[in-house]
């Protein structure tokens, strides 16, 4: 069939005009004609079967082609995806090396705290008996302190009624946990620089100096053992020995604690021990 096909290709298409006029025998013309419907047709289904065969071919060339793209994609969404992981990777190391480097400045401010606590809780000790050495360590209010404003009341007599040292936002309370707290063991109340800050009841100054962590911090003694403490303080207005009046302004607002806000930080202590002082102020 392929030779048939072949020499039909070559010889071309058949003319039957010059076949039926060649004066050949009608029967032999007759066969030659059969045959050659018979090959028209094998070749049809040839030429049929060839364009099929290259529509095949083009549809697997396409398939092929959408295939390879879908691997490419793949391939891109992979990498994308090594990449991210790669970044997130990165990130959770970054995030974790930056927790553990706040954990430990958050150990050492805390332990800063922690001296800072003690060396002012040693401070107090050291008052408390340098004042129960001295002679009339036992005095009443009435003996040895002014009296303005208190009505010869003991100190202890006081409770709900005394006075904030100075007018602003309570920002930290008696034994707040925070790490940018210069202890723990008092309040911190914020105010703008400069503002007066005032003694909570009358009294007699015992310390006035600079101390870490506190800034300029100045101490009253209020008889039987209780002492008010303002820290922080941009300027200490009074000394040692000095005696004060309830509501006598005795420093000024600052920030000398190291804060970052002014403010005053202050504390009430009986017998070296610290409590809550917002127990001690009168409502408003």
């Amino acid at each position: 069939m392929g030779r048939l096909l072949a020499a039909r290709a070559a010889a071309g298409a058949p003319d039957v005009v010059r076949l039926a006029l060649s004066g050949e025998d009608p029967s032999e013309v007759a066969r030659q004609m059969y045959y050659f419907s018979i090959l028209s047709r094998a070749a049809a289904r040839v030429i049929e079967a060839h364009r099929a065969g290259l529509a095949e071919l083009e549809r697997l060339r396409e398939e092929s082609a959408g295939r390879a793209r879908e691997l490419g994609a793949i391939e891109e969404q992979q990498r994308a995806d090594r990449d991210r992981v790669l970044a997130e990777r990165r990130e959770r190391r970054r995030v974790l090396e930056q927790i553990a480097g706040e954990l430990r400045s958050g150990r050492r401010e805390m332990k800063r705290m922690q001296a800072d606590e003690q060396r002012l809780a040693r401070l107090v000790q050291e008052i408390g008996r340098v004042l129960a050495s001295r002679p009339g360590a036992g005095y009443r209010r009435s003996e040895r302190l002014p009296e303005a404003g208190t009505d010869g009341r003991p100190f202890a007599s006081l409770r709900g009624s005394l006075g904030l040292p100075v007018r602003g936002e309570l920002a930290a309370r008696f034994r707040a946990q925070r790490s940018a707290d210069p202890g723990s063991k008092g309040v911190f109340i914020r105010a703008a620089e400069g503002e007066p800050v005032r003694a909570v009841a009358a009294g007699r100054v015992v310390y006035a100096e600079w101390m870490r962590g506190f800034g300029n911090l100045l101490i009253v003694d209020h008889g039987d053992a209780y002492l008010s403490i303002y820290g922080n303080n941009e300027s200490l207005l009074k000394q040692p020995g000095d005696a004060v009046k309830s509501g006598e302004t005795v420093a000024t607002v600052g920030a000398s604690g190291g804060r970052s806000e002014s403010g005053v930080y202050f504390e009430l202590r009986h017998l070296g021990r610290a409590f809550d002082p917002l127990r001690w102020v009168k409502p408003r």
